[in-house]
């Protein structure tokens, strides 16, 4: 991997886990010295990440992390719901039995982690290892509907998504909640039943909408 790619996924990862705050400058010139790097190659990092929509650029203003939006929140959770139903359905009927064998790990892992946080006052061990099993789960649900254009699509918009929740998450208080959506979501696409499957992924993320 390049030093230019490690900037960059530095950069995403922190954008949508609470490195900066919503609406905070970000200087090229401060982050240097913090990567050792180039102005340029952090800039360049920053225009891609603008790009994804998890940088906003203006002419004579420079970067800026998007605000904190009801509104942003409620679409992206709208697309988030279209892209999950459509790609979950997909996979039940193109995934079979490996992409079963995928979804059930990836929800023992997200499952164990949930549990683990529900039992604990103490979430910051948890919370780079929830991140990445909540975003693994629902990327495996989809994983197997055969149109890469929707799981990239799905990628930026669940970043975004992360992004907006990126403070309000880290305490936990939906995590009893998320143990059942996600566990419901899983028997219904493991039975097969698309139109349960739906209907769970919209029950997960209504309380955004």
């Amino acid at each position: 991997m390049s030093y230019e790619t490690n900037v960059f996924e530095n950069l995403h990862h922190r954008m949508i886990t609470n490195g900066f705050e919503h609406g905070q400058k970000i200087r090229a010139e401060h982050l240097r010295k913090e990567f050792g790097c180039s102005a340029s190659t952090v800039r360049e990092a920053l225009f891609r990440l603008s790009t994804l929509g998890l940088v906003q650029f203006q002419e004579q203003r420079g970067f800026r992390v998007p605000q904190k939006s009801r509104n942003t929140l409620h679409e992206l959770s709208h697309l988030r719901i279209l892209l999950e139903s459509e790609g979950a359905i997909q996979s039940i009927r193109q995934g079979r039995v490996e992409w079963e064998a995928r979804l059930n790990a990836a929800h023992h892992q997200l499952s164990h982690i949930e549990k683990r946080l529900n039992e604990t006052q103490i979430s910051e061990p948890f919370i780079d290892l929830w991140f990445a099993a909540e975003r693994q789960f629902h990327e495996t649900l989809i994983s197997s509907c055969g149109s890469d254009l929707l799981i990239g699509t799905h990628r930026q918009i669940y970043d975004r998504f992360r992004q907006q929740l990126m403070v309000e998450d880290r305490t936990f208080n939906f995590v009893s909640d998320n143990i059942e959506h996600h566990q419901q979501i899983l028997d219904a696409a493991m039975s097969g039943d698309e139109a349960l499957t739906q209907m769970k992924i919209h029950n997960h993320l209504a309380r955004h909408l």
